[in-house]
């Protein structure tokens, strides 16, 4: 059974890229559910579990980036409005007119709503103009910045989409915001706890990084701490199955290992082994590619001498929007197919796919 209670509460926390604590502090409480005692963090705050089958055995991390996109505020004007910069990718078209909300380094939340004009009020040539992101604001019902800043508003504070999660109307269809990358920390979460009950041959490390979206930063940190022998990425790719696009990447067909990306080219090797598993077990999969945009992958993948790595991603649409839609049975069958990995993966099966 999916437990989607923890998949509503690992996408309704607030955690934009620098400002990750109320998701590390649910990792560690799951952590500890598990019974594995053995957390570490990196200086950026990224946390680590480690999970020990075989001592001798190969070092494995599956990485998923515990941060989302989001808004920082960078002003407060003297009406009282919240200028802001954009945390991670975002296109314009997608921010106007949508409901935010603002958390305060005290942990006090508003509701705010990003500011347009009316269209009764737009001038012919602001119609054909995309809305430049610098003029745009937040808008949280005050009338001052003394207002504001005696709510406890201050510069440097995170802004996410306020969005709740629901299922819709075929219930394995699931909503919610920041399915990146919730999804690939609730994925890691899944893994361990199966692979605690059944054993593994190797030492496992669920890395719930921070900083994806502005560099895979805590990738590249939390990977030079632990120096795997093999490192997975769990995160979430575009779906291609909406009007206009080319249904090469479908919801519900698996999940997605991409071969290539901005920021890696898949370890041939490690994919073709993956890819050979999920056939003798019998689990969909699809294989994608990305123009733009990378995985944790890609940083773990240059630590020390180098580290074969996979990015298995989950198809989402409307990423880096407010809200995002995922396929139920792509997460479990994300799960599946790296607890029948990481079974197979012992010290003989890695040397052969790093060095042969």
């Amino acid at each position: 059974m999916v437990d989607l209670e923890m998949l509503k509460e690992l996408s309704e926390l607030d955690g934009i890229s620098g400002r990750e604590s109320y998701v590390r502090k649910y990792v560690r409480k799951k952590f500890s559910e598990l019974g594995i005692e053995d957390v570490t963090r990196d200086g950026l705050g990224s946390v680590v579990g480690r999970l020990v089958g075989d001592e001798k055995g190969p070092k494995i991390i599956l990485s998923g980036h515990m941060d989302e996109i989001g808004l920082m505020v960078t002003k407060i004007t003297d009406e009282g409005f919240l200028k802001f910069q954009p945390v991670g990718g975002w296109w314009s078209h997608v921010l106007l007119a949508q409901e935010f909300t603002v958390t305060t380094s005290e942990g006090k939340k508003y509701r705010a709503v990003t500011g347009a004009k009316a269209p009764h009020l737009l001038s012919p040539e602001e119609r054909e103009k995309t809305v430049n992101v610098d003029d745009m604001f937040l808008d949280i019902g005050v009338e001052s910045r003394e207002e504001a800043e005696g709510l406890g508003i201050r510069i440097g504070d995170m802004a996410v989409p306020a969005r709740t999660f629901a299922t819709l109307a075929n219930p394995k269809y699931l909503l919610g915001k920041a399915w990146d990358d919730r999804i690939g920390v609730a994925v890691f979460l899944e893994v361990m706890r199966r692979l605690k009950e059944d054993g593994h041959p190797n030492v496992i490390f669920g890395v719930g990084s921070v900083q994806e979206e502005v560099g895979l930063r805590g990738a590249k940190t939390s990977g030079q701490m632990v120096n795997p022998d093999i490192a997975f990425a769990i995160d979430v790719t575009a779906a291609k199955d909406t009007p206009k696009t080319d249904n090469s990447l479908k919801l519900g067909q698996g999940p997605a290992i991409l071969v290539y990306d901005s920021s890696l080219i898949a370890h041939v090797a490690l994919r073709e082994r993956v890819l050979a598993i999920a056939k003798e077990e019998g689990i969909p999969v699809q294989l994608d590619f990305l123009k733009r945009g990378g995985t944790d992958a890609g940083a773990i993948s240059l630590v020390h001498s180098g580290v074969p790595s996979l990015p298995i991603c989950i198809p989402a649409r409307y990423i880096h929007s407010h809200v995002s839609v995922i396929h139920q049975d792509d997460y479990e069958n994300a799960v599946k197919l790296l607890v029948a990995v990481i079974k197979k993966l012992d010290r003989e099966t890695v040397n052969a796919i790093i060095f042969d």
